[in-house]
C-alpha cells in the first residue's frame, strides 16, 4: 500500500522522528509548524501517541516529549544489533557446513521474529526474511526457547499454534530439546528443508534468542547434525558470556 493512502501512519512516524531529533520537549504549535500538519491532526495524534506511551505531555508549560514506550523500543533495538554482530560470523560457519540458511531470531509472545539471516552460497531462499514471524511451537528455534520457558508460557505458545499433535506430545518434544540442549525440525517450516536451533541465555538463565540453521533434508545425517550443535552450542555460550556475563 502507497504510503500516501495511509496519512496517519506517515504523520505519526513524522512526529515521533521530530521529537526524537530534538532534546527538550517542544509544543504542539512548534510541531505543526515543522511538520506543516493541520492543528486538529496534530492534537489528535498526540492525544493518541500520549495515551499509547510513545509520547509525554508537559502540562506545566504545553509541550510534547518522547515517552517510555518510545525509549523501550529504543532499548530493545540497542540490545538486538549487539545479537546480530556476534551472531552473524557463526552463522555464517555454520551454514558453509551444510549449504544453508543460518538465523537469528527471538520469541514475541507465541511467535517468533527474525533479527537476521545469512545465506550459504547456493542455499536456497526461504521465508525466514529478517521481520517474518512464524509460530514458535512449529520452528526448531522456537522450540528451543520454549523448552527453557516455564511451563505455563510454553502451553499458551501451543495453545496459539497450528501444530499438529497433542499437548502432552509437544511437551515431550521440549523435554527432549531441553535434555540435549537443542531442537530440531524437519520439513514443518519449508518442504525438503530441516533445521537445528539452540537458545542464548540471558543473565537469568531465560532464552534471549536462538541461533539456527537451515539446509536440505538430504544434508541432515547425524555426523552433520552434529557438527552444526557443536558450532551452534559454541557461538551460543560466547554470545551469552559477552552479552549477559554467562
Amino acid at each position: 500500500m502507497a504510503s500516501s493512502q495511509v496519512p496517519a501512519a506517515r504523520n505519526t512516524l513524522k512526529i515521533l522522528s521530530l521529537l526524537s531529533a530534538i532534546d527538550v520537549p517542544v509544543s504542539a504549535s512548534r510541531i505543526r509548524a515543522e511538520l506543516d500538519l493541520p492543528r486538529s491532526t496534530t492534537y489528535h495524534l498526540l492525544a493518541e501517541l500520549t495515551d499509547a506511551g510513545f509520547v509525554v505531555h508537559l502540562p506545566e508549560n504545553q509541550t510534547y516529549g518522547l515517552g517510555l514506550a518510545a525509549y523501550a523500543m529504543a532499548q530493545a533495538y540497542s540490545k538486538q544489533q549487539p545479537l546480530v554482530r556476534l551472531a552473524t560470523r557463526p552463522l555464517e560457519q555454520a551454514a558453509a557446513l551444510v549449504g544453508g540458511s543460518g538465523h537469528l531470531s527471538r520469541l514475541a509472545g507465541s511467535e517468533i521474529v527474525y533479527l537476521h539471516e545469512v545465506r550459504a552460497p547456493g542455499a536456497l531462499s526461504l521465508i525466514t526474511d529478517v521481520g517474518v514471524r512464524l509460530q514458535a511451537a512449529r520452528t526448531a528455534s522456537g522450540r528451543i526457547m520454549l523448552a527453557h520457558l516455564p511451563e505455563l508460557e510454553a502451553r499458551a505458545a501451543f495453545s496459539a499454534s497450528s501444530s499438529a499433535g497433542t499437548l502432552r506430545e509437544f511437551q515431550e518434544l521440549l523435554r527432549l530439546s531441553r535434555g540435549r540442549g537443542w531442537a530440531e525440525e524437519t520439513e514443518e517450516v519449508s518442504r525438503g528443508q530441516c533445521s537445528v536451533a539452540v537458545a542464548v541465555h540471558d543473565h537469568l538463565d531465560r532464552p534471549a534468542a536462538a541461533l539456527a540453521v537451515t539446509f536440505p533434508t538430504a544434508k541432515g545425517g547425524s555426523q552433520e547434525r552434529a557438527s552444526l550443535v557443536a558450532v551452534l552450542r559454541d557461538a551460543a555460550a560466547r554470545i551469552s558470556r559477552t552479552m549477559y556475563g554467562e
